[in-house]
């Protein structure tokens, strides 16, 4: 190439197809850092952000409600770029090199698009996705507006290729809900250090509440403390100030009649008034005619299928946190507390009456666990951070059984899901307590 030659190649239009290869690239990674930015940012943070009055972030999350067309509009503008880009690099090589011109050209663009268009935009974005957002937001929205007429016949084609192979989409579907997301980000952050394991243990707990029902957590109807009605009000106030548990339900008759529910507080100050109206003289005779029942509260009724969530909403309305649970027939399945729920999110609340329940799960000298086969699974999980499933029973028992499709014996040893569990203690037809061991711990 002789230099006349070189002077005419170098003319005005090699460098217009220059200048607009570089003005390619640098829109090539405002799309491709425009896509990161938008698909990373924290929604949430966004909209922490917008309620603070930032008007970028609420852009931001304006245009990300709908994915599938942010999407499709900035791949769009971005392969136009690319793609134009590279026609016109090849263009210009081929016009200097000849025939080897489109081997030069494809080294050369892709190692552009590669670092200039791609990794460099892309890892600006994805160090500070929130403000990245905000800054592209304005041009991507009017980028969609342009583009979507052509996005809408490319969203529809893809919808029948898809439909075609029986793919059906939602475009109105998030591929994960946000209470996973959140979930997910709890746990992946206590894997990581960032978050300890009791606080990943009361936000999952709340998390939970709304998936799970007052059936899981009750005190069975087999474990309820009750006061007998034909009892003399004498013998029922000593058993109300003698019982750890504050209310008491009472029955008539038969335990499935439930009448009322005593609170121990309210029977001794209503006793006391009545024994102090009738005098030294009448007292004793005030105490055993006294009428328990219009002292006692009205027993509230609740279906065993009651989320725990909506349970607490309705005691936090009712201004109460006492509940006993029935099944469909209406027969009495058990009890529920407002502080049942509590410990859900926060863990084992105890006090000065409560009993002590620190043998439930008990860590032996081999490195296995002494478990009541009535505690939870989801409180041994949440305990020793395993990974037991509680879809088909509540109780470690009750797991035990379900695998073995028969009540065990003493002595028996089972193996599954990973756990060798022995059950080492029988009452009756009732596992009550088994030593549970990792398998390969």
């Amino acid at each position: 190439m002789t230099p006349a030659d070189t002077g005419t190649l170098l003319d005005t239009a090699f460098w217009t197809s220059v200048g607009a290869i570089l003005l390619l690239l640098i829109l090539s990674g405002f799309f491709s850092g425009s896509e990161t930015a938008l698909t990373a940012a924290s929604r949430g943070k966004l909209r922490a952000k917008a309620d603070k009055g930032d008007k970028k972030a609420e852009r931001a999350l304006v245009i990300t409600e709908d994915n599938e067309r942010l999407i499709g509009s900035v791949l769009l503008g971005n392969n136009f770029v690319n793609i134009l880009a590279s026609a016109l690099a090849t263009a210009l090589f081929t016009r200097l090199f000849g025939d080897s011109g489109v081997a030069y050209a494809t080294i050369i663009m892709t190692l552009l698009v590669l670092i200039f268009a791609e990794v460099l935009p892309k890892t600006y974005a994805i160090t500070r996705p929130e403000s990245a957002a905000g800054w592209v937001s304005a041009p991507i929205r009017i980028v969609i507006f342009v583009l979507a007429p052509i996005v809408s016949i490319v969203r529809g084609l893809v919808r029948l290729i898809l439909r075609a192979f029986g793919v059906q989409t939602d475009p109105d579907s998030q591929i994960l809900a946000v209470r996973e997301e959140i979930a997910g980000a709890i746990t992946l952050g206590h894997h990581e250090g960032a978050v300890e394991k009791e606080d990943r243990d009361r936000l999952l707990g709340a998390l939970d509440l709304g998936d799970r029902t007052v059936e899981e957590i009750m005190l069975h109807r087999s474990q309820i403390e009750m006061i007998d009605a034909s009892k003399s009000p004498t013998e029922i106030l000593e058993q109300a100030l003698s019982s750890p548990h504050t209310r008491l339900p009472i029955y008539s008759e038969e335990q499935e009649n439930i009448v009322g529910v005593i609170h121990a507080k309210d029977l001794s100050r209503a006793m006391y008034a009545a024994g102090q109206a009738a005098g030294e003289t009448g007292r004793t005779e005030a105490f055993e005619t006294f009428d328990i029942l219009s002292v006692a509260m009205k027993p509230y009724f609740i279906p065993e299928t009651t989320t725990l969530d909506d349970q607490m909403r309705e005691f936090l309305k009712r201004q109460t946190h006492f509940a006993l649970v029935v099944d469909e027939y209406g027969a009495l399945q058990g009890l529920i507390t407002l502080e049942d729920i509590l410990e859900e999110i926060v863990g084992e609340i105890t006090d000065e009456f409560d009993t002590n329940d620190a043998g439930d799960n008990r860590l032996l000298s081999d490195g296995s666990y002494s478990v009541d086969g009535g505690m939870t699974i989801r409180d041994l999980n949440r305990a020793n951070d395993w990974a037991l499933p509680d879809e088909e029973a509540n109780t470690i028992a009750g797991l035990v059984i379900h695998e073995a499709q028969t009540i065990p014996n003493e002595g028996q040893v089972f193996s599954f899901h990973g756990f060798r569990f022995e059950v080492t203690k029988r009452v009756d037809n009732r596992i009550a307590r088994l030593k549970i061991r990792k398998l390969g711990a």
